[in-house]
């Protein structure tokens, strides 16, 4: 049965998928499963005390995506040992359906993420555990504060280290500006307080101990 691959597989880079474990419960071997752009590999080592096994060599299989899909036999052995989404996921790299959106940068991803609409970005973030990792991280709600945004000013990455970028976004202006001034103030506070504390160190490094006289504490 000949498949017929997209030209973007090229891009693609090796190994498409790999799996390794061993067997069930009943079958102690070890197995690995390795799927290239053009090849499935399936390796197996013997593990077993009985003394016969152990000088076995592990065995190797290198087939073409063609011969895999024809081979139902090696099909239920992986989907036993892996499980049937690994199954699946294999059959289906060897039909030359690539996730190629998946296997994309980070970089790269959040850049066209950030063109959905907050519906549609939540809906992708559902679908697995980097989407959701990456709908919900600092770096794409900055870059959506950003996008909505003309203007970011300088006090607003320094609030948003401490209530989160997610938390800037879904604020409105008015209750944005209140944060700002709140924080503004209170650094003014604070280097108030510090400013009597560092003229007292001051002081104290300027003065000097009057000669011949000794310090010592009585307890």
């Amino acid at each position: 049965m000949a498949t017929h691959k997209p030209i973007m597989a090229s891009l693609l880079t090796d190994p498409l998928f790999e799996i390794s474990g061993r067997g069930p419960s009943t079958n102690k071997n070890f197995y690995n499963c390795v799927v290239t752009k053009e090849d499935v590999i399936w390796r197996w080592w013997m593990i077993s005390p009985r003394a016969v096994y152990r000088l076995s060599k592990p065995g190797q299989m290198t087939m073409s995506h063609e011969d895999f899909l024809d081979d139902s036999k090696l099909q239920n052995e992986l989907g036993m040992i892996f499980g049937y989404g690994a199954l699946q996921y294999t059959k289906a790299l060897c039909q030359g359906h690539f996730d190629y959106l998946a296997r994309l940068p980070d970089s790269l991803l959040l850049q066209i993420v950030n063109y959905l609409e907050l519906e549609d970005v939540g809906q992708l973030g559902r679908t697995s555990h980097r989407f959701r990792e990456l709908c919900g991280s600092e770096e794409f709600w900055e870059q959506a504060v950003r996008r909505c945004c003309k203007t970011v000013s300088p006090e607003v990455p320094a609030l948003a280290r401490e209530v989160g970028w997610r938390s800037i976004f879904f604020t409105n202006k008015l209750q944005l500006q209140k944060l700002l001034s709140r924080r503004r103030l209170r650094a003014e506070e604070e280097k108030a307080e510090l400013t009597p504390g560092k003229r007292s160190e001051t002081s104290c490094s300027d003065l000097k101990p009057v000669a011949g006289v000794e310090h010592t504490m009585e307890g």
